[in-house]
Formats: C-alpha cells, structure tokens, sequence
C-alpha cells in the first residue's frame, strides 16, 4: 500500500464521517461514524508487526478530530452543542474556570480522580474489544474537547489565540498517550479475532512510553492550569 495513501483515507474519511454526522442529527451515531475510516488501518498496521505505523496513523486521526470538532463547533456552536455527546456540559464547565478559577481543572483533588477513572476504562475496553469499544470513547472525548475550543474561539475577540492557547498542552500529552494505549492494549484481541501474531509483552517499550505521558499530563495540568487559564481569558476579551 502507497505510504500516503492511509493517512490521506484517515484524513478525508474522518471528514466525511462528520459530514454524514451532520446529515443523521444523531448523536450516539457521531463518534462510531467517527471510528470507522480508521479502524481498518490500525489493524492493517498492526497484522504486520508495525506497531509505530498503527500509533502515527492513530495520532492523524485524532487529530483529524480535534481539526473537525474544533472548526464545526467554531462555524455553529449552538448545533453542535446538541450533537457532540457531552459538548455542552464541557463548555459550561470549562468557560466556568476560565472566567472565575472555579472547577475540576484547576484544582488536582478533583480532576486527577477524574484522569484516573478515564484511564481505567479506556485500557479496560481496549484490553476487553480489542479497542472497539475505546476509540468510539476517545472520539467522544475527542469531539466535546473540540467542541469547548470552537465554542471558545467564537465566543473570544482573539479567534486564533483562543483556538492555540483552548489545546492546552497537558491535553495533546493525554491524547497521545491515549492513542498509545489504544493501539498497544487493542492488540491481543485483534491478533485473535484477525489471526496474526501479537504478544503484548513485547510492547513494554510503549506502554511504557504512554504511562509517562499520562504522569506528565497531571503534572503539567497541576502546575500549569491557572496561569493558563489567564492566557485564554485574556485572548478571549473576558
């Protein structure tokens, strides 16, 4: 397979997913729509043996999501509110702390039981599905983060400001780490169901890899999350 032809399908095919989204009005839909231009290439990589290829072909469809969510949710925040799972709850919570300190994000009592929690049952529906179950997870994650970056950006007098300074940095250290676990925990099962050779001991390396970052994502959360929220209140004119 032509080395560019996986990513531009992962790219073009998690757009048209929101496109079909959009046409449905179908919330629970949205993130299984989502999933499907990338599964198969995940599993391609991985029946091969090339775990870093399934990992970087994650990570362009994350970020397909994070483009998609946080430009649909720019250009029409009122619709999109109703159709990203979670999306509205998230931007009140998150414009909350950024106008007046209060919530979860600021405060590592509150948000690190929260990761942790997240965590937990995205290994376990990797691990149980064979990441089935976990990617369709981490696009509802996906698209409510999206959704309270766009919102931002057009409720901000600084629209650029706001969408760089909305992904904060902890939260791309969460989503790599994520992915990791995604594609690295999903293995078993898919060598089992597609018949291809896969020994998750061998994988240390990244497990390894994605733990850290997850680590790194609460420290950096804990020590940077309320001067940064002084950055996007400022590029937002609140």
């Amino acid at each position: 397979m032509n080395s560019t032809f996986a990513p531009l399908a992962i790219v073009f095919g998690t757009g048209a997913s929101y496109v079909v989204a959009v046409l449905l009005g179908i919330p629970v839909l949205v993130p299984i729509l989502n999933v499907l231009p990338a599964f198969p290439f995940m599993v391609a990589s991985l029946r091969h043996g090339r775990v870093g290829e399934a990992v970087r072909r994650m990570l362009i469809w994350a970020a397909s999501l994070a483009i998609c969510a946080t430009a649909m949710s720019y250009a029409a925040p009122v619709e999109t509110s109703g159709l990203f799972i979670h999306g509205d709850a998230y931007r009140r919570e998150m414009f909350l702390f950024v106008l007046t300190g209060r919530g979860a994000e600021g405060d590592i009592r509150q948000f690190l039981p929260q990761h942790a929690a997240h965590a937990t049952i995205f290994c376990g529906l990797a691990l149980a599905t064979g990441s089935v179950l976990a990617m369709p997870l981490g696009a509802i994650l996906m698209n409510y983060m999206g959704h309270y970056v766009g919102a931002l950006a057009s409720a901000s007098a600084h629209p650029w400001r706001a969408f760089v300074l909305g992904w904060v940095p902890w939260s791309v250290v969460r989503i790599a780490s994520f992915v990791t676990l995604c594609v690295v925990l999903g293995g078993p099962v898919l060598a089992r169901v597609f018949r291809f050779e896969y020994r998750l001991v061998e994988q240390r390396r990244w497990v390894l890899l994605a733990v850290t970052g997850l680590l790194l994502d609460v420290w950096l959360k804990w020590a940077l999350a309320p001067s940064w929220r002084l950055l996007i209140k400022s590029a937002a004119g609140w």
